[in-house]
C-alpha cells in the first residue's frame, strides 16, 4: 500500500474540516459525490491510501461552496 504524501493529507484534512463546519456527514458527502457510502470514511482514515483526485477536489468545492484552492496550502511543502 502506497503512503499518501503530506500534501495529500493536508487536502484531506481541509476537506474534512469544511465538511464538519457545514455539518455534513461522511455518508451524505459520499452520496453528493455519487460515491459508495463508506468512501469518504476511507479517504479520511489514516489507515488507507485513498485520497481525493483533482476532479474530486473540484467537485468537493462545488458541494462545499468554496474554491478548490481553499483545500490547498499557501506555500509548497
Amino acid at each position: 500500500m502506497a503512503k499518501i504524501t503530506e500534501l495529500e493529507q493536508y487536502v484531506i484534512d481541509r476537506v474534512k474540516a469544511r465538511r464538519l463546519e457545514l455539518g455534513i456527514s461522511q455518508k451524505e458527502l459520499a452520496h453528493l459525490l455519487n460515491a459508495s457510502e463508506g468512501w469518504v470514511g476511507l479517504v479520511e482514515s489514516t489507515k488507507t491510501d485513498d485520497k481525493y483526485s483533482l476532479r474530486r477536489i473540484n467537485d468537493l468545492a462545488k458541494i462545499l461552496n468554496c474554491s478548490p484552492k481553499d483545500f490547498l496550502p499557501d506555500s509548497p511543502f
